[in-house]
């Protein structure tokens, strides 16, 4: 289990601190739940996640639903409705979003009953440009968890490894498009990173929203070994980062607002050398999630792209 969620090495090790920010607050993201470690740490629903705590504990905090126990798992299915899909399911579900988008079947591969065949051909588009399109056409996962519809690393119900040629998350399919239409480094991060931009995704869980952030970063880590048979760099780390963290953000869906408001935690000194955490309540506002249009390069807020009132910086 512990090559699914890796925080104390290259990739996550790379960019830990800027994943855990909430681009909303300036902040970090927060559990949202109370979190009880297997060494007996608690961490309380309105605590943000930390670089520190995260280099401490690593995968003994953050680790996907299906090494949780599954006591844990039904608490949170209970006062969540936290259910996590099946890679069959989720690539059933996209194949019939492509299915449309093409107006054909088995565009990205054969389904075979709770399994599936890639195609292996180049993906054919009725127009020159249109894979593009396809690539820059914008998709959401909503309440995404760890993410499966959008990065398909591995199936979320079993911890089962997917290889990149099986892989059928949205993310997945654009990037192939991208690798069967780009011949050289340049175009291919080009698209690469247009591909990354186009796809969003929000949950209200902080350590689940973690792992689809870092399931996306090691995709991009995947494919990059995969097509030229090298890691990013530093520096490609971090801007890919900077896209996700933007794309896939901390928030209650029924209100569009940052979980717990202006709730945070702020460390009180209690002698020379002793701190304590305590927990300050400022309930003047909501914060209303913002996002970003990577096209006119501004961000605005989440309720504004439901037909709500405009807001733009």
């Amino acid at each position: 289990m512990k090559k699914l969620i890796d925080i104390n090495n290259y990739p996550v090790s790379v960019v830990l601190k800027s994943l855990v920010k909430d681009k909303t607050t300036g902040r970090n993201i927060v559990f949202a739940s109370t979190i009880t470690t297997k060494s007996g740490f608690v961490y309380g629903s309105a605590e943000q996640i930390t670089e520190a705590m995260l280099r401490f504990l690593g995968s003994d905090l953050i680790q996907p639903r299906v090494a949780k126990s599954l006591e844990t798992q039904a608490e949170r299915t209970r006062a969540k409705a936290e259910v996590f899909t099946p890679s069959w399911i989720c690539n059933k579900m996209n194949n019939h979003c492509d299915a449309e988008w093409f107006g054909r079947e088995n565009v990205f591969n054969v389904e075979d009953g709770q399994s599936w065949k890639p195609t292996t051909t180049k993906v054919k588009f009725a127009n020159e440009g249109d894979w593009q399109k396809y690539v820059d056409s914008k998709r959401i996962e909503i309440t995404c968890g760890e993410a499966p519809y959008i990065a398909s690393r591995y199936d979320t119900t079993t911890a089962e490894i997917i290889p990149i040629n099986k892989r059928i998350g949205i993310l997945d399919r654009k990037l192939r498009v991208v690798n069967e239409n780009t011949d050289n480094e340049e175009d291919w991060l080009k698209w690469t990173y247009r591909a990354f931009q186009s796809v969003y995704g929000y949950e209200y869980q902080g350590d689940n929203l973690l792992i689809a952030r870092i399931n996306l970063l090691v995709t991009f880590v995947d494919y990059m070994k995969n097509r030229w048979n090298r890691e990013p760099t530093d520096a490609e780390l971090r801007k890919v980062a900077n896209i996700i963290v933007w794309n896939f953000w901390q928030m209650d869906g029924i209100t569009g607002t940052v979980p717990f408001g202006n709730s945070f935690k702020e460390e009180e000194q209690t002698g020379i050398f002793d701190f304590a955490v305590s927990e300050k309540e400022q309930q003047s506002e909501e914060i209303e999630c913002r996002i970003f249009d990577w096209t006119r390069q501004k961000s605005l807020t989440y309720r504004s792209i439901k037909g709500g009132r405009k807001n733009e910086v």
